[in-house]
This record gives structure tokens, sequence and C-alpha cells, in this order.
């Protein structure tokens, strides 16, 4: 866990920021936690990193167009070297806020990970900014659940709003049998668009003051009706094919795409709700490239063992994670992960 000096340490950087850049995972608690730190200072710049798995050095041209005082990266699990080494030139300081597996390459850098106190951390990185800033009670709910936590506060937010959750107790039934789970898969759809438009969005989502608002029918928020509306309509016919899937397997359910959207991280969540116990395997095929979306119990050690047969890079939670493979890989990638289920 984070400590009251950490978080503290963490506020104080925020506090003497005049011009942050916040780089965040692109899903719901990395969104969660740089509306959270960017509303508590009333300043700063998000961007998105779509990259997998690691934040890259690619990145470095954000930094040199937004000429920032101070750089936060929250919820990535991996960062280049050679991100660091380019920010260092700048002798611009570096806050690292993540709840992945701890990393060795954080020499001069504030990192900032639960697991340093407590090993088996299950709190994303929105509930230490929820936790850090003590404000926005309704976006720390959206990266909370989002990652499929349920936190304390939760019973603080039924509270306020009691029309959203319709009695549902656990993450995944919100997620997905309520309005605020739709409210939390409009915002993760939202994230996978143009950045232009995810570069609105965040402008918009600075000033919001209610989940409820999100729903009207203000035209600043059009596009993120339109956007889940688009998205939600492939979402279904795909998940539909992976139902089918779904129904004839044993241990292993294995689901294959393509097309021009990728929806793996989704898929494989409300796979994961539908079936439980199951050990879940989404690739989404494109350009002799495989991205692969794992949920299962112990699924980070079959993937690591699974990378050593077929190559490619991957990692993430102990029960869900993610890896990138070349396609002609794929039938020796799944085939590994079967074995190593039975």
């Amino acid at each position: 866990m984070l400590n009251e000096k950490q978080m503290h340490e963490i506020r104080e950087w925020l506090e003497k920021s005049q011009n942050p850049v916040f780089f965040f995972d692109n899903d719901t608690d990395g969104l969660a936690s740089f509306l959270l730190l960017q509303r508590f200072i009333g300043r700063g710049k998000g961007v998105a990193i779509k990259s997998f798995p690691e934040l890259t050095k690619s990145y470095l041209r954000k930094v040199q167009e937004l000429k920032p005082d101070v750089v936060f990266i929250l919820d990535k699990p991996l960062v280049d070297q050679e991100f660091f080494d380019g920010v260092k030139e700048y002798n611009i300081p570096i806050i690292w806020i993540d709840h992945h597996e701890l990393q060795k390459n954080t020499e001069g850098i504030h990192y900032y990970n639960p697991r340093a106190g407590k090993p088996q951390s299950s709190e994303p990185v929105s509930y230490w900014c929820y936790k850090t800033v003590k404000r926005d009670l309704w976006i720390g709910m959206i990266g909370c659940l989002g990652d499929w936590f349920s936190p304390e506060f939760l019973e603080e937010f039924r509270k306020k709003y009691p029309e959203l959750l319709d009695g549902k107790k656990k993450a995944e039934e919100i997620l997905y049998e309520t309005r605020f789970g739709k409210l939390i898969q409009m915002l993760n759809f939202a994230l996978r668009d143009r950045t232009s438009n995810v570069v609105r969005m965040l402008r918009v989502l600075e000033t919001t003051n209610s989940p409820n608002e999100i729903f009207s029918e203000e035209k600043k928020y059009e596009s993120i009706i339109k956007r889940y509306n688009q998205l939600n309509r492939k979402f279904e016919k795909f998940f539909e094919k992976a139902s089918e899937s779904a129904k004839k397997a044993d241990k292993v359910i294995f689901f294959q795409y393509s097309g021009d959207m990728k929806l793996s991280s989704e898929l494989s969540n409300k796979l994961m709700y539908k079936w439980p116990g199951k050990i879940i395997i989404v690739a989404y095929v494109h350009e002799g490239k495989a991205s692969i979306s794992l949920r299962g119990k112990k699924v980070r050690d079959y993937l690591e063992k699974a990378l050593e047969k077929s190559g490619g890079r991957g990692g993430g939670h102990e029960e869900a994670c993610a890896a990138n493979i070349k396609s002609e890989d794929l039938h020796k990638f799944v085939e590994e992960i079967r074995k190593q289920a039975q």
C-alpha cells in the first residue's frame, strides 16, 4: 500500500508543478487517475498511452511539444529506459505511479507502487489517486470498478448515486448490469478514438461535475455517446460469436477475430464474467500480429511459459494480462496455454 508520507509527496509534486504532463494507460483506470490528479490542481495535459506493453521512447515527442516541468506516468507497467533518459536530459522530474509488478529501472525516478509495501496489493492506481486528492468520488469509482475492484468507498458512492448502481454490490455486476457500468464502458470506448477526439473528451471531462451529466443531451457529450454506440454494435457482434466458442469450450475459451477495431480486453472481461472459472484467450489478428488478452486463475504464469515457446512480449496482473506475438505463432501459443491449464 501507499502510506500517508508517499501520498503527501505526490500532492506536493502536483501542487508545485505549473505545467505537468500526465501519461496514462489507455483504459478507465488510467483515465480516472489522470482526471483525479489534473482536476485537483486544475492544470496539466493528459496523454493516453496507446503503445503496449510499455511507454515507448516515441512519446518523447510529446515532452518536447508540451514542455512540462513535471512528468507523471500513471498505470503503466513498463517504461522504456530511452524514454526515461530522454526526459532526464531536460532535467524534468518523473513521478511514476503504478500497481503492476515492481520494476527495477527506477533509479532517479520518483516511483510509487503499493506492491512495495504489500506484494499482493490489488488496488488500482485510481484508488490511490483518489485517496491522495480526496475529491471527485465518482471519478475514483470509474477507475476502481473499471479495474474490477470494489473500494471501501463504494457505499458512500451508492448513497450519493443510488440510481446508478441498481442495488448491485460486486464490481463485475455493476460493470455489466447497471447504468454506471454502461458509463464506464462509454468512456472506455471513447478512449479508442482518434487522438483529436480523445483530447476533446479529456477537456470535457476535466470540467464535468457529475456522472449523470455525461448521459445528458448536452452537445459536448455527443461524441462520447456516438462513439459508444458505434463500438458497442461491433462489440456485441463479436461477443455473440465469442459466446458460441465459449459454449463449446472445456477448460479454455479461445476466440480469434480481425477487423478494423481491437476490443480484446473488453471481450475477455465479459467472457470472464459470463464464464467464471475458465481460462480466456481472445486474439485480435491484424497485419501479421496477434494482440492477445488473457483472463483466469494463474493466467500470467501460463503466459510467461507460453511466450518462451512462441516468442513475443507480454505482462500484466496475475489473473488479467496481455501479449503481442506473431500471428503465425498463435496456434503454438494457444496450445501451450491449453497444456498448462489441464
